[in-house]
């Protein structure tokens, strides 16, 4: 077993290499006009950033792989090649006008964790796979988990024709463009399985600020929470003149409002009750190319994203968000299309690899609790796909998904010293 206090040091040593990284990383990808960053799923900020990590992984000698869907492997050889690998990563696209953490942390801890333990003359039995994966974030395709489930050959039929929002060019073509494989994918071919993988490990900054406020540095997952998202909904009622008397109205943005205010006292009534879920409605507009000020909304448009902890809490929210539309449009005479629906499901980390963690976070010192994750991972299509997983959180005060997203050097190297801790005693 090697030493805490050595461990420690060798993470603490790779400071300015880890802050190298990513500021390397925040400078390729600013975002001029938006602010932050934006690495576009299988886009140039995307390719720029898996180009940077690889180059990084190739000069502390591992070997770098792609599948078909170029997600990138930077392989650190194990003794035993025969044995399953451990997988650790994340992903490396952002939203637009993004944070520079999101996911990019846990591909970076991945790195700095491997180049620390070589350089206290550690190697391990198995393979150790530092994973960068491409599309996770369902803002550019409205496809959620892109890179990982098309790893697993798990994704979903039809994925391959969705459309890019900015580009309008089908997912197929940008994978292709990247050099990948679309047929590959259409097939379910998979670049990852139970037989050559026995574990997934993510870190990842924690996206509401329940460390910050806990004064914790570190988190220990032990969730991550199931959806049902209808990422292109519509009401549709009736355009009509500005002074036209309520009576007559179809109006299908106030439709749209009281669907809205209608899930936030769901999500009230469940607070007070001490079930956890969340309600995100993160597109909500009328048509631009038809509104105006002196005209009844004809139809109006929405995305909703709904999460619990419990996929029988799912079915029962799903049942209130039908029971909602019914009413609604019942009173106001409107038409609820939901459209397509998308679903994750609910992901419980390794009870014993918890207990491990724990265990290493005390021999290094480290402040950590338990924590269950408010937002969405690829460490989740590994749980699907039967391989187990475990998460380790980052302090980020500010949130994620916008340009103000924080994390300190400091915590990072924490949680990326528990990481080495736990893959010298346990690989």
């Amino acid at each position: 077993m090697f030493g805490a206090i050595d461990m420690k040091q060798a993470v603490g040593n790779l400071r300015a290499k880890a802050q190298q990284l990513f500021d390397a990383l925040r400078s390729g990808s600013l975002d001029h006009e938006l602010g932050g960053v934006s690495r576009d799923s299988y886009g140039r900020g995307e390719q720029f950033a898996h180009d940077l990590v690889a180059h990084h992984a190739a000069s502390i000698g591992l070997e770098v792989r792609h599948d078909d869907a170029r997600n990138s492997f930077m392989v650190w050889a194990g003794s035993d090649p025969d044995l399953p690998a451990v997988v650790i990563g994340s992903h490396l696209d952002s939203v637009a006008g993004g944070g520079n953490f999101d996911g990019a942390a846990g591909v970076i801890a991945g790195l700095i964790a491997v180049e620390a333990l070589q350089g206290i003359g550690f190697r391990p039995q198995c393979d150790v796979i530092v994973m960068a994966i491409r599309a996770e974030e369902s803002a550019w395709f409205h496809v959620p988990y892109v890179g990982s489930r098309a790893a697993l050959g798990r994704l979903p039929a039809g994925a391959l024709v969705a459309r890019r929002v900015d580009t309008g060019r089908t997912l197929e073509d940008h994978v292709r463009a990247a050099g990948g494989d679309p047929e590959a994918l259409r097939a379910g071919k998979a670049s990852l399985t139970t037989e050559c993988v026995k574990f997934f490990f993510e870190v990842h900054i924690e996206q509401a600020p329940t460390l910050a406020n806990s004064q914790y540095p570190i988190g220990i997952g032990t969730a991550i929470p199931g959806n049902f998202r209808f990422p292109g909904a519509r009401v549709i009622g009736e355009y009509g003149h500005v002074g036209l008397p309520r009576r007559f109205r179809n109006d299908a943005a106030l439709a749209g409002a009281e669907f809205a205010v209608a899930l936030e006292q769901v999500w009230e009534q469940w607070d007070r009750a001490g079930r956890q879920m969340a309600v995100t409605i993160g597109e909500f507009h009328t048509n631009n190319a038809r509104h105006a000020m002196t005209k009844v909304p004809g139809e109006f448009a929405f995305s909703l994203d709904v999460r619990a902890y419990d996929e029988r809490d799912l079915e029962e929210l799903f049942a209130r968000v039908l029971q909602i539309v019914s009413e609604i449009e019942s009173r106001r005479g409107v038409k609820f299309e939901l459209g397509r629906r998308t679903n994750s499901e609910v992901a419980t980390a390794d009870a014993a690899v918890m207990l491990q963690l724990e265990d290493c976070a005390r021999r290094l010192a480290i402040p950590a609790m338990r924590l269950a994750s408010p937002a969405s991972h690829d460490a989740a299509t590994f749980f699907a796909a039967g391989i187990p997983f475990a998460m380790l959180f980052v302090r980020n005060p500010n949130g994620s998904h916008h340009s103000e997203e924080a994390m300190d050097t400091g915590d990072f190297l924490l949680a990326t010293a528990v990481l080495a801790e736990w893959l010298a005693n346990g690989v």
